[in-house]
């Protein structure tokens, strides 16, 4: 266990906390990282809503994950799913796999799916917390613990941005903390299902997402970043 980069992260979050409190929220996918972070705001008694984006195409295994993580807290994770309108059009037009013909195509399927019921899931809030890591991809090698989400205008909070993902699994042995069991099968990132497949050993941590694209396509939106 590195105690240190735990206090480092359980202090970013009681700061925020404390800082933009009742005007905070974080966004979970179930990932092994946001497990991490949904153990810390549970054992540190913060005042953080946790919310996530139901995409209607999460594995099975994610959404017990999901009652899992409920009953082992004892909290409620709030759900945000796609607009039914806008999702029937969107399929009704363009069929039933268009996000493989496209990244195009793909991103607007990211954007029904996860971007609009992230704007609504953020709406009213100063602050986001995700579990963001530098380690992750060539598209987060960069990223701050604090950063202005300028197109949003509010703060995103990453405590876990300097972890390696050995950091991120002695946290889960040591606590105990309920993980996907697809982590167990080759899935370091988990998505939607339709989007997200096993990798081998010696492949990146997010190469099993939208692995038909290019690697600085491999993001669907909610964490883009103003180009410099």
């Amino acid at each position: 266990m590195n105690l240190q980069n735990d206090h480092t992260a359980i202090g970013a979050l009681q700061r925020a906390a404390e800082e933009y409190a009742g005007r905070i929220v974080f966004t979970t996918s179930f990932g092994a990282e946001d497990q991490v972070i949904t153990d810390m705001i549970s054992r540190a008694g913060l005042e953080i809503p946790i919310v996530t984006l139901d995409t209607g195409r999460l594995f099975p295994e994610t959404c017990e994950l999901w009652a899992a993580t409920e009953a082992h807290y004892g909290l409620r994770v709030r759900a945000y799913v796609p607009e039914a309108a806008a999702l029937e059009a969107l399929v009704n037009e363009q069929g039933s796999a268009f996000y493989r013909k496209s990244l195009e195509g793909r991103h607007a399927c990211c954007r029904v799916r996860k971007l609009e019921p992230l704007e609504r899931a953020l709406a009213g809030v100063a602050a986001w917390v995700t579990g963001l890591r530098r380690e992750q991809s060539i598209t987060r090698s960069d990223i701050g613990e604090r950063e202005e989400d300028t197109a949003r205008g509010l703060w995103k909070i990453n405590p876990l941005v300097d972890w390696s993902e050995q950091d991120v699994w002695n946290y889960i042995r040591a606590y105990e903390v309920p993980y996907n069991p697809l982590h167990d099968r080759g899935y370091p990132s988990i998505g939607c299902a339709c989007c997200t497949r096993a990798v081998k050993r010696t492949e990146s941590i997010r190469a099993g997402r939208w692995w038909w694209e290019q690697p600085e396509h491999r993001e669907c939106g909610l964490h883009n970043r103003p180009r410099q």
